[in-house]
């Protein structure tokens, strides 16, 4: 997946918000500890945890969490401009397909994105994470 490249000071800093976010994780069902932080290009940073739900579909990961967050506190202009990932599981977390789809709503294909693997944390650009978002011009 994508050439893994060197984790900075700002992404390590960023890694350590989604790994506090993730201590908040609500998942019984699963015990899968996920935690998001989003830097925006506000100078921001957000963070999300997973949500999970007895009814598995209605759960929400911590990407889409966090979005929701930035969005519910600055508004829908909001642009994402670096994205971490941590699981307190110790298990490879990249996005999942509709949080990588959901994420392309607010950040461009250069937006780094950090996330666990099984031999380490990786770090893609998102056009790499997600080659072909479906797009949609708004008028």
């Amino acid at each position: 997946m994508g050439q893994e490249t060197q984790v900075d000071a700002e992404m390590q800093r960023l890694l350590e918000c989604a790994a506090r976010a993730a201590e908040n994780s609500y998942s019984p069902y699963s015990s899968f500890r996920v935690g998001a932080a989003l830097r925006l290009s506000n100078g921001e940073t957000v963070t999300g945890t997973n949500v999970e739900n007895v009814s598995y579909g209605l759960t929400i990961c911590a990407e889409r969490s966090a979005l929701v967050h930035a969005v519910s506190q600055f508004g829908p202009k909001i642009r994402v401009v670096a994205v971490a990932v941590a699981n307190l599981n110790h298990a490879a977390s990249p996005p999942c397909g509709a949080c990588r789809q959901v994420l392309a709503e607010f950040a461009g294909p250069d937006v780094p994105v950090a996330f666990p693997t099984t031999d380490g944390t990786r770090v893609m650009n998102f056009a790499e994470v997600l080659p072909m978002a479906f797009e949609m011009k708004l008028k």
